[in-house]
C-alpha cells in the first residue's frame, strides 16, 4: 500500500513518531504531537475524536472567567474533525480493528502525517492516511488532507466533518468542565461554513470559516454540506481536503463586517492548491530552522529530542505588539489555566532573544502594555512603583488561584501570589538581558526603562532597615522553593532586588550623561528624583545574605536550623524520592528543597559570586533538593557544568531533555512544560556550549559531553550572526555581518577581535584534563 505522504516524512532525525495505538497514552500523545504558529495552537488530537479525547484550540492571549474562579485559556471549537462510517460502523482506533497505527510529527516541516490499517466486522480492510498543519506561513489558517482506500470490497462511505462545537475547558478541582464561550451566528455561504462566537465574558469575537473539497481520480468536487455520502471502489483512493480559517476580532463590533472581510481572506485561500499551502508553510518552517537548529553530532536519539524542544518553543513564535505573551504550558493545553509565569521571562525569553528578538520584544511589550495593572498592585499591596502578579493571563491583574492541589493530592491554599515577589525583578533581569544581546536602545527608551525603574521604586518600598543590624531585609516572602512560606531574607530574592536596585541606579545615570531629551521626559513621567535614585543605590548596598565559612550561601535567615534530611533513594531518573514517614504539609520544617533556589541565584548571577562559593552551594543544595517541579533540572545541569560536575550536568540535562517527550512528570497531557523547553536550550548553549555574557560582552568556552562530535549552531550578537562549530579543543567561528568594524568577544577566556564574513579556527591552549572536571 502506497504511503501518499512518504515525501514528507524521509528524515527521521527530525521525526517524532508514535508507532501503535496505546489508549493510556492518548491525552500525552495529544500534547506532544501538537501544532501551532504562536496566535493558534492546536492538540494532536485524532480526528476521529475517541473517548476520553481532550481536543484543544486555542488562540493566544483569549481567556475568560465568567464561570471559573480565575481567568482560563479558552478552548475553542476543534476544526480537526473528521468522522467517517461505513454501514453504520465508524472508522475509529476505539470502533474497529486495527491492523496497524502510526502518526509522525515532522519537527522540521511542522506537519503531522498519519497511516491507520482498520478492518471492520466483515473483515473488510481500509487504509487511512492524512497529513495535517497549521500554517506558519498564514497564522490565520489550518489545513488537513485525508486517503481513504477500501482495500477489499466496494462501499459507501458516510463523511461527517465541520467544526466541533461540544469542546470543553477541563474541570479544575471541584468547578468541572467548562464552555467559556457562546455561539452567536452560524451558516453555509459559496461552499464554506460560517461559525461566529463570543466569550462568556464579551471580550473577545472569533469567527471560523471552513470548508473542503474531494478528489476520486483527481477531480475536484467542492461540498456543500458537511455531511454525505460517497460510493467508492475497491483500491480507489478518495482524497479530501479541509481548510479551516480562524481570526478574533474586537467584541461588539461590526458582525456583519467582520464576516465580509473574514471570507474575502478565506475564499482566496480555499481556492488556492493545497500543494502550494503546503510548500509555503514548509518554506516558512525552514526560515525558522535556518535561525534556530542546534546540531550534536554523534548522538541522534538525543539530536531528535533536543529538535522537540525547539520545535515546541518554535510553536509559540508569535508578535501581537505584545497582547499576549506564552504560558506555563504553551498553546499545547491548558494546564495553569493558560496563566504566564516567571518562566516566561527567565526560562523562554532567552531562546527568542538571541533567535528571534521581534517575538522577544513582544514578549516584554506583554509586560509593559500591563504596567498600569503592576502598579495598582503594587498600590493596593501598600508599596510603591509597580508589582507584577505571580499569574497573569490578559489584563495583567493577578490570576493566581487561591486553591490548589499540593503533592500527595490534599488541596491547600495558595500564597505565591502573596509573597513569590521575585517576578518583578525576574522581569527587569530579563529585559535588561534583552537589551545587553540586541543593543535595542530605542525600545529600552520607550519601554524597558521605565519597567526597570518602577520595580526599584517597589523594592525600595518593599525593604525594610534593620537598625539593630544595618542592613535592608525583605521580610515574608517564598522564594523559587516553594515548600518555606513566609521566610525572610530569602536569597534568591534578596539579591534579585539588590540587582534590580543597582542596575536602575545605573541605568538612570547613564541615560542622564547620554540621552538628556529622553532622561527630561522620562524623569518628568514617572516625577523621578535624583535622591531618590540615589537611595536606591544605598539600599542596595545594605541589602546581604548569608553565606557561611564553607562558602554555602543560606537560603533563608533560619534555614540551617531546619532538620536536615538527604533523600537516600531515587527512583529511574535519578529524581529523589521522598519517604513514606514524611508528611508532605512537613518539608517546610525541613532543608529539603521543591526546585533549584540558591542554585537559580548562582546561575543568574553568576558573575556576583566566587567559584567556590558556586561550587560548594552548588553541592549542598543538590542533595537537597526534590525537583518537584520541571524547571530545575534544567538549572542543576547549567550550575553543574559551571562548577565543572559534568557527570551531574549531562544526568540533569537528559532529564530536562526528556520531560515531555517521555512524559517523566506524569503531567504532560495538561500541555508541554515551557520552562523545560527554555531551560533545556539554555543547558546546551550556556552549559555545554559554554556561551556567557560578562561585562557586556558574549564569552565562548565549550565544556562538551565526551559522546558528542560537536555542537553546530548560529548565535545573533548585536546586529551580527555568529556561526558556530564547537569542540571541547577548537572553536570555528564567522560573524556575518553588514557592518566593517571589528567584533570583540571571547574565546576561550581570552578577549579577541575578528573581522566580519571571515572565518577563524582557535585552539585551546591547554586541552581539557579529567582533573579540571567530575565525570
Amino acid at each position: 500500500m502506497k504511503n501518499i505522504y512518504s515525501n514528507y516524512i524521509d528524515d527521521d532525525l527530525w521525526l517524532i513518531k508514535e508507532t501503535e495505538w496505546i489508549k493510556q497514552l492518548q491525552n500525552i500523545r495529544e500534547s506532544q504531537l501538537s501544532l501551532g504558529n504562536g496566535y493558534l495552537g492546536t492538540r494532536g488530537v485524532l480526528e476521529e475524536i475517541p473517548s476520553n479525547a481532550l481536543p484543544g484550540t486555542y488562540i493566544s492571549g483569549i481567556y475568560d472567567k465568567m464561570i471559573s474562579q480565575v481567568p482560563e485559556l479558552v478552548n475553542l471549537p476543534n476544526p480537526f474533525n473528521f468522522r467517517f462510517t461505513v454501514k453504520g460502523e465508524k472508522l475509529g482506533l476505539l470502533t474497529m480493528d486495527t491492523i496497524k497505527h502510526k502518526r509522525i510529527l515532522n519537527l522540521k516541516k511542522g506537519l503531522l502525517v498519519r497511516n491507520t490499517l482498520y478492518q471492520n466486522t466483515k473483515k473488510s480492510r481500509f487504509n487511512y492516511q492524512s497529513i495535517r498543519f497549521v500554517s506558519m506561513d498564514n497564522k490565520n489558517i489550518g489545513v488537513m488532507q485525508v486517503a481513504i482506500t477500501p482495500l477489499d470490497d466496494n462501499c459507501e462511505l458516510d463523511i461527517n466533518t465541520g467544526i466541533d462545537t461540544s469542546v470543553y475547558n477541563a474541570g479544575v478541582l471541584t468547578e468541572g468542565r467548562k464552555k467559556h464561550f457562546r455561539i452567536i451566528e452560524l451558516g453555509q455561504q459559496k461552499n464554506a461554513g460560517y461559525l461566529a462566537l463570543e466569550t462568556l465574558g464579551k471580550q473577545h469575537t472569533i469567527i471560523y470559516w471552513a470548508g473542503f473539497y474531494y478528489q476520486i481520480n483527481g477531480k475536484k468536487n467542492y461540498a456543500k454540506d458537511n455531511i454525505f455520502r460517497l460510493k467508492l471502489r475497491k483500491n480507489r483512493t478518495l482524497l479530501l481536503t479541509k481548510i479551516f480559517y480562524l481570526k478574533r476580532f474586537s467584541p461588539n463590533g461590526n458582525l456583519s463586517k467582520y464576516k465580509h472581510e473574514s471570507f474575502k481572506e478565506f475564499y482566496k485561500i480555499f481556492h488556492t492548491k493545497f500543494d502550494f499551502l503546503i510548500n509555503k508553510h514548509i518554506q516558512a518552517w525552514d526560515g525558522l530552522w535556518k535561525k534556530s537548529d542546534i546540531t550534536i553530532e554523534g548522538t541522534a536519539n538525543l539530536q531528535q529530542n533536543l529538535r522537540f524542544n525547539i520545535y515546541h518553543l518554535l510553536i509559540c513564535l508569535h508578535s501581537d505588539d505584545g497582547a499576549s505573551s506564552i504560558g506555563a504550558r504553551t498553546l499545547s493545553g491548558e494546564g495553569y489555566r493558560g496563566h504566564i509565569f516567571w518562566d516566561t521571562e527567565i526560562f523562554m525569553l532567552p531562546f527568542f532573544i538571541f533567535n528571534f528578538p521581534e517575538c522577544a520584544k513582544n514578549m516584554i511589550l506583554y509586560r509593559y502594555r500591563r504596567l498600569n495593572s503592576a502598579r495598582q498592585i503594587a498600590k493596593d499591596n501598600g508599596y510603591k512603583g509597580c508589582q507584577f502578579p505571580w499569574e497573569s493571563a490578559d489584563s495583567g491583574e493577578e490570576t493566581t488561584p487561591g486553591w490548589a492541589k499540593d503533592l500527595d493530592g490534599t488541596i491547600i491554599k495558595i500564597h505565591t501570589h502573596q509573597m513569590e515577589h521575585h517576578i518583578t525583578s525576574d522581569i527587569c533581569y530579563a529585559i535588561y538581558k534583552y537589551y545587553v544581546v540586541t543593543n535595542d536602545e530605542k525600545f529600552m527608551h520607550q519601554y524597558g526603562l521605565e519597567i526597570i525603574f518602577e520595580a526599584a521604586r517597589f523594592w525600595a518600598s518593599r525593604v525594610k532597615f534593620n537598625r539593630k543590624k544595618n542592613k535592608y531585609e525583605i521580610k515574608r516572602v517564598i522564594g523559587p522553593d516553594e515548600f518555606h512560606i513566609a521566610v525572610n531574607n530569602n536569597a534568591f530574592t534578596n539579591m534579585m532586588a539588590k540587582w534590580n536596585l543597582i542596575t536602575a541606579h545605573r541605568l538612570f545615570n547613564q541615560l542622564k550623561n547620554r540621552h538628556p531629551a529622553i532622561f527630561k521626559q522620562l524623569q518628568k513621567k514617572l516625577l523621578l528624583t535624583q535622591r531618590e535614585v540615589s537611595e536606591w543605590k544605598k539600599i542596595a548596598c545594605l541589602i546581604s545574605i548569608n553565606i557561611t565559612k564553607d562558602r554555602v550561601i543560606e537560603q533563608f535567615d533560619g534555614y540551617f536550623k531546619l532538620k536536615k534530611i538527604i533523600p537516600r533513594e531515587t527512583d529511574e531518573n535519578g529524581i529523589p524520592i521522598i519517604s513514606h514517614r514524611l508528611k508532605t504539609v512537613d518539608l517546610n520544617k525541613t532543608q529539603l528543597v521543591k526546585q533549584a533556589d540558591v542554585i537559580m541565584l548562582l546561575y543568574l548571577l553568576s558573575d556576583v559570586f566566587s567559584f567556590e562559593t558556586k561550587k560548594q552551594s552548588y553541592e549542598f543544595y543538590a542533595k537537597r533538593t526534590l525537583h518537584k517541579s520541571s524547571l530545575s533540572p534544567s538549572i542543576h545541569s547549567l550550575m553543574a557544568s559551571k562548577t565543572h560536575n559534568l557527570y551531574e550536568a549531562y544526568h540533569f540535562f537528559n532529564v530536562a531533555l526528556r520531560t515531555d517527550i517521555s512524559n517523566l512528570f506524569g503531567n504532560t497531557k495538561e500541555g508541554i512544560h515551557a520552562a523545560c523547553l527554555g531551560g533545556t536550550w539554555q543547558t546546551v548553549v550556556f552549559g555545554f556550549a559554554g556561551i556567557s555574557i560578562k561585562k557586556e560582552k558574549v564569552n565562548i568556552n565549550p565544556v562538551i559531553p565526551r559522546s558528542w562530535k560537536k555542537i553546530i549552531f548560529s548565535l545573533p550578537w548585536k546586529g551580527n550572526i555568529l556561526k558556530l562549530q564547537l569542540t571541547n579543543e577548537t572553536i570555528m567561528v564567522k560573524a556575518i555581518s553588514r557592518k566593517k568594524k571589528l567584533i570583540e568577544i571571547g574565546i576561550f577566556d581570552r578577549i579577541i577581535n575578528i573581522r566580519p564574513n571571515k572565518n577563524y579556527l582557535f585552539k585551546r591552549k591547554r586541552p581539557i584534563l579529567s582533573a579540571d572536571y567530575h565525570y
